[in-house]
């Protein structure tokens, strides 16, 4: 896949690909007419309530009487967002074992910029054949309220996979910062507005929208730092060369705990395991800063169904591989429930959140750009 496209490129591709939807595509029109002369779900299908049924097959997740033989090669598996950073953490720590289910490799090859909608906007427009699949956050429902120009519809654009976790922030600043309690920082923030920098991933990002919440929370604007990832944040924060940012534990545990830099709060209802000594932002008097990161798989919208249930079996199982429990629980979040690893729970998710953030960005007074 090409990564020097345009947003504007994309965006006139996209448009061109929604126009040419209201005429049936031509492969599944294929694949119907080879199911109906097999018979459906005939002789040689398993039953539907058996455990073999919509379930990944060795060497390939689809069906042979589905008419597609699927995966017959590696699959790329697109993070938005910079290599070390809490995306792309969570992309390769589920993309291991759906290798060994989907018997293909999957390379993870990040396409940064724009706030994640680069990397949506080349993988809207990417051959629907299963083999190109996005890995987005929570920003996948807030690009529509932040963007004028969004390449793509993420409700029309896409088909869903199922969501992988849902993880809770944490408010950080650089080591040596003089705020030492989330009350400090407040009153630091609010004293010292024109001269504090705030470090985000883009517009769009989970960090910037927990940054939005923090700066309407306490009625403060400061300076915004973007980078193309919290991984290059994250660095500059260590290296004090910014004063504070919100991410995700899956990013900020082992440098909280190490004391590469300074916990404020976590943005959750209630203290997490990995790191218990960190106070809640209600704790901390700012009960509206409540954020939960959810991580989903996407492929583009014309992709066959017999595929998206393919990678949705194959994540299903992923999720509960133990390695996997394991390494997401040491980095302060669990895998979702099963109800939420399927398209079903995965797009009444998605279609929740866009309301959801759009009420919260025009509240904030944001206009897209």
């Amino acid at each position: 896949m090409r990564q020097d496209r345009s947003l504007e490129s994309i965006r006139t591709s996209a448009a061109t690909k929604r126009r040419a939807r209201r005429t049936p595509w031509p492969a599944l029109a294929a694949a119907a007419l080879l199911l109906s002369a097999c018979g459906g779900g005939a002789t040689g299908s398993p039953p539907a309530d058996s455990p073999a049924a919509g379930s990944p097959t060795a060497g390939g997740g689809a069906s042979p009487t589905s008419g597609i033989a699927y995966p017959e090669g590696p699959i790329t598996m697109i993070v938005p967002f910079a290599a070390g950073g809490p995306t792309d953490t969570v992309t390769r720590l589920v993309a291991k074992p759906m290798e060994t289910i989907l018997g293909q490799t999957i390379v993870v090859q990040n396409v940064a910029g724009a706030g994640g909608t680069l990397a949506a906007g080349q993988v809207a427009e990417a051959p629907a054949d299963g083999y190109t699949v996005l890995m987005h956050h929570i920003g996948m429902s807030t690009a529509p309220s932040l963007y004028a120009s969004l390449p793509y519809d993420p409700l029309v654009d896409f088909k869903t996979i199922g969501l992988v976790t849902e993880v809770p922030m944490t408010i950080i600043g650089r080591p040596d910062f003089e705020p030492t309690t989330l009350e400090e920082l407040v009153a630091y923030v609010k004293a010292n507005a024109d001269t504090v920098t705030y470090a985000n991933a883009g517009i769009g990002a989970a960090s910037h929208l927990c940054g939005l919440l923090f700066m309407s929370a306490i009625d403060t604007k400061v300076t915004e730092v973007p980078y193309d990832g919290t991984g290059p944040a994250m660095e500059d924060l260590a290296g004090s060369q910014v004063d504070f940012m919100c991410d995700q534990t899956t990013n900020t545990t082992e440098q909280i705990k190490s004391g590469g830099v300074k916990a404020y709060a976590i943005t959750s209802p209630e203290r997490n395991d990995a790191l218990p000594d960190v106070p809640t932002t209600t704790e901390g008097g700012l009960p509206d800063v409540q954020v939960r990161v959810w991580h989903g798989l996407y492929v583009p919208a014309d992709t066959p169904d017999e595929i998206v249930q393919a990678l949705s079996a194959a994540l299903q199982a992923a999720l509960t591989d133990q390695n996997v429990i394991d390494k997401f629980a040491d980095l302060g979040t669990v895998p979702v429930s099963a109800d939420l690893a399927t398209p079903e729970g995965h797009t009444a998710k998605l279609q929740s959140e866009i309301e959801l953030w759009k009420a919260v960005i025009e509240a904030a007074g944001v206009t897209p750009q």
